[in-house]
């Protein structure tokens, strides 16, 4: 699905798409629209847009924090049916629903004057976008409305929830379905749309979330085999991959395009939040203590158990997507060095060679980095010079995949040697080298199903990191009453930091999860917003109180 804004709005016959809304905001109304295949066109390109593909919000995990936001609904434990964040969840899921209904009910109108051919490739389209927007729901609210044809007004106010087992299976089969006639890949210079390997890695993505280990397995297996013709590929770099380099790697399943000539994309505010103080940016997003310390050492064992790890080196002897997506210390980030040492007060400016005052020091600007960290991944220069974000929104990638083949086969107790081969096709990726170079890189070589429960969960969240799936994670392991009550920390203020023990006090402590234990440094580091999760209710998402003042019928998930 690379590059396609420019070319739709060319076959639509439209002179502007500047917001990617190539339908009107409501559904198309059934009298004359689905006519001919561009109107049929028109109707599924609408529905390739971030609102109806978007991931979880990494704010929501413990991997990310936001200075001037502090808090959240999910992380803050006040998640309630009136959460605008719950309601625009729900209402993108079922808008891009009600419009692949209409469409489904109504395309026959364009057989006459449309090929067969492209007839079923987009209805295999429109099909597993539905699908995709029914996973999306069960994941999080568990038991939902399931509509699968256009919806009079007068029996809207009957429909009840729908278990969420039988959503799946219709879910399932769609994707199947779509699968077996969507084309396998797009030649060079066609529009990429959605495919076969699309389908198949939304069914295994699903299937891991609702605990279908076989079903993972099958569906993930299936693109692997697909990337054994050379369909997929990992990408060599795993930088490059996340920056408009990498746009076009065959790593990527799906993504959606995003352009600042076409007027998709995120502003100066929204970028500034990232960058460096020293850059011109607000250093306001930032990574958490917790995620720099889940990457393991060089040798393959956790910043505990380590006799490569130092606290006052803490960047050295790691894993290198640490630094690909955290900025090291000391190190030319954006054009200058990035050092939050509270004694750093200038810093070199590598645009002119000379000394400049670190804004990136809480001593120098008291609203620099609370963590000390700043994200790297999926950013460069470019950013800072235009202060414009507009990178390619990545849904899927083969990684995830290899990742979900081997976690559903360990689940199945089937932890054999195609399972150690998918992780160590990534950790050798990471590294730099070809997976047969054992010694090059930390290798899987146990066979143990406990330890390689531990190995793909660790693996999970520092190869997909901010890429919004972590939080899911936790839901679908139930640690999100462990992680999510713990508090955000970050250094002390540069009055209380002690030299001696910059930037960290001590090795953290991990528990057998992998989560953070920061009550052992006492004052060394600063809590900077306490967690709260309430395990009673939070595993799902509440019903929007809208919905059920509209339609009572539609009940409420417990303990809301």
């Amino acid at each position: 699905m690379k590059k396609t804004i420019s070319i739709i709005c060319l076959a639509a016959g439209l002179a502007s798409c500047a917001k990617l809304d190539l339908t009107p905001p409501s559904e198309p109304s059934t009298g004359g629209f689905y006519a001919n295949q561009t109107e049929l066109e028109m109707a599924v390109n609408d529905l390739y847009r971030l609102p109806f593909w978007s991931v979880d919000n990494e704010l929501h995990t413990d991997n990310d924090w936001h200075r001037a936001q502090l808090t959240n609904a999910v992380i803050g434990g006040t998640m309630n049916a009136d959460d605008g964040n719950v309601q625009t969840y729900w209402l993108n899921c079922y808008k891009a629903i009600a419009r692949a209904n209409s469409y489904l009910a109504n395309m026959h109108r364009a057989s006459a004057t449309t090929s067969a051919a492209v007839m079923t490739r987009l209805e295999a389209e429109m099909r597993l976008i539905r699908a995709f927007q029914y996973s999306r729901l069960i994941a999080r609210f568990g038991d939902v409305p399931f509509i699968t044809e256009p919806l009079a007004l007068e029996a809207a106010g009957n429909i009840t929830r729908t278990p969420q087992n039988t959503v799946l299976e219709f879910i399932f089969s769609e994707l199947d379905w779509a699968a077996e006639n969507l084309p396998p890949s797009y030649g060079a210079g066609e529009v990429k749309r959605l495919t076969k390997g699309a389908a198949l890695a939304i069914k295994a993505r699903t299937a891991l979330y609702a605990g279908k280990w076989a079903e993972a397995k099958d569906a993930a297996e299936k693109v692997m085999q697909m990337a054994n013709t050379g369909v997929y590929t990992l990408e060599s770099n795993y930088a490059q991959l996340f920056l408009k380099a990498g746009e076009t790697s065959k790593e990527i399943i799906i993504s959606i395009p995003r352009d600042e000539k076409q007027q998709v994309f995120n502003g100066a505010g929204f970028v500034q939040d990232y960058i460096a103080r020293n850059a011109g940016g607000f250093g306001a997003w930032l990574p958490t203590r917790d995620i720099v310390d889940a990457y393991e050492c060089t040798d393959g064992l956790p910043i505990d158990e380590s006799s490569r790890y130092n606290p006052l080196r803490p960047f050295e002897n790691r894993d290198p997507r640490l630094t690909m997506s955290i900025v090291e210390f000391g190190t030319n980030w954006l054009g200058f060095s990035y050092q939050p040492h509270p004694d750093s007060l200038t810093v070199r400016n590598y645009k002119t060679g000379g000394m400049v005052q670190n804004f990136d020091n809480r001593a120098v600007r008291p609203f620099a980095s609370y963590t000390g960290f700043l994200w790297k991944k999926g950013i460069d220069q470019t950013w800072a010079d235009r202060l414009v974000e507009d990178n390619d929104a990545i849904i899927i990638r083969f990684a995830e995949v290899l990742l979900t083949y081997a976690e559903a086969k360990i689940e199945l107790n089937e932890g054999d040697a195609s399972v150690r081969d998918a992780i160590n096709r990534i950790r050798a990726r990471a590294y730099g080298v070809d997976p047969s170079a054992t010694a090059s890189y930390p290798a899987i070589t146990t066979t143990d199903p406990a330890e390689l429960k531990r190995i793909v969960r660790r693996e999970r969240r520092v190869e997909l990191v901010k890429e919004g799936l972590r939080y899911m994670d936790l839901i679908r392991w139930k640690l999100a009453e462990k992680v999510l009550t713990r508090p955000v920390i970050g250094l002390p203020d540069p009055a209380n930091q002690d030299r001696a023990k910059w930037p960290f006090p001590g090795v953290t402590p991990l528990d057998e999860d992998g989560i953070a234990d920061y009550t052992v440094f006492g004052n060394d580091v600063k809590i900077l917003v306490e967690r709260k999760f309430d395990k009673s209710k939070q595993y799902l998402w509440p019903v929007p109180a809208v919905e059920r003042r509209v339609n009572p019928k539609i009940t409420q998930n417990d303990n809301y």
